[in-house]
């Protein structure tokens, strides 16, 4: 899959192909339908899928302290559209000059002169451009002139709800991990390198390995039981926290860090999969590294309980 990486990187060849525009933060089970919808028209025509995506998202962009909680980082968001089949992804970066493009013309940079798209799936509560005047119908009446197709996508519901990012958010705010899968399509995960932390966990005899989230918010916060992917050829279990490590009091932002059961190896700078499985208990402070690390213990115990080690 190519990554286009902004307007000044549209080549010819970018000419011609279907598209459709949004976060697609979690690719649930309502963006897939959407994507597979976008594919198959793409075969129909003989034409490249293309998903365009802002980074960062607009609301991060207008509000950070404000802005949802992340599902995914663009890293594990590319790879799921990948593995989808998608063809191109085009990001556009948000930037002053970007928020005050107006909406005619962002339809044309980037549907007509960029990508030369001949149709396109949208929501129909679709808002772009400057002040968010762009809309359904501004983008269908230059389709009408400009010769592409502007369709609309449609709610799918699981349990009589619309599936969407933000109940994905809520149910993995309740640690309800069976929904966020059936609403994901796949168990609720968060991927990264492994790096170099302050190694803390060994001088207590629980080593962990150390993920940046690249999100300005994790969905999740507190100490889980996990499955670890990637570690070496098997699953791994493991005790995962993800948050700010309040007793040491070293962190302004979350990071996830996940000591993997009855493994030792080297595993810095490779790339893992964590998908959490069950909920142990919130983040806490303790009164010392004593305290914390007879409280890590006991989460152990429990990891080790839920998977029947």
């Amino acid at each position: 899959m190519e990554l286009i990486r902004g307007f000044q990187h549209f080549r010819p060849r970018h000419r011609g192909c279907v598209a459709t525009i949004g976060a697609f933060d979690g690719v649930h089970l309502g963006h897939q339908a959407v994507l597979r919808q976008l594919i198959a028209k793409g075969r129909e025509m003989g034409l490249p899928s293309t998903v365009v995506i802002f980074e960062p998202l607009p609301r991060e962009f207008f509000s950070p302290d404000e802005a949802p909680a992340r599902l995914m980082s663009f890293r594990e968001k590319f790879i799921a559209l990948r593995d989808l089949g998608i063809d191109r992804v085009m990001r556009i970066r948000f930037t002053p000059d970007f928020r005050d493009m107006t909406a005619n013309e962002f339809i044309h940079k980037l549907f007509v002169a960029g990508l030369g798209v001949k149709y396109i799936v949208v929501g129909d509560d679709l808002r772009f451009g400057r002040n968010r005047s762009g809309d359904f119908d501004l983008l269908r009446k230059f389709g009408k002139i400009d010769d592409f197709e502007v369709v609309d996508t449609s709610t799918l519901e699981v349990t009589g709800e619309r599936v969407s990012s933000t109940r994905i958010r809520e149910v993995l705010a309740c640690a309800n991990f069976d929904m966020a899968e059936r609403l994901l399509g796949r168990p609720y995960s968060i991927s990264g390198r492994v790096i170099v932390g302050q190694q803390l966990g060994r001088t207590i005899g629980t080593p962990t390995a150390n993920m940046e989230l690249h999100r300005l918010r994790s969905p999740l916060s507190g100490v889980f039981a996990v499955e670890v992917y990637g570690a070496d050829k098997v699953m791994r279990p493991g005790v995962a926290n993800v948050g700010v490590r309040p007793t040491v009091g070293d962190l302004s932002k979350a990071i996830l860090e996940v000591h993997i059961l009855d493994f030792k190896q080297n595993i810095y700078g490779r790339n893992i999969k964590v998908v959490f499985r069950k909920k142990l208990r919130e983040e806490h402070k303790f009164d010392g590294l004593d305290a914390l690390k007879a409280q890590i213990a006991r989460d152990v115990e429990q990891a080790r309980r839920y998977f029947d080690l």
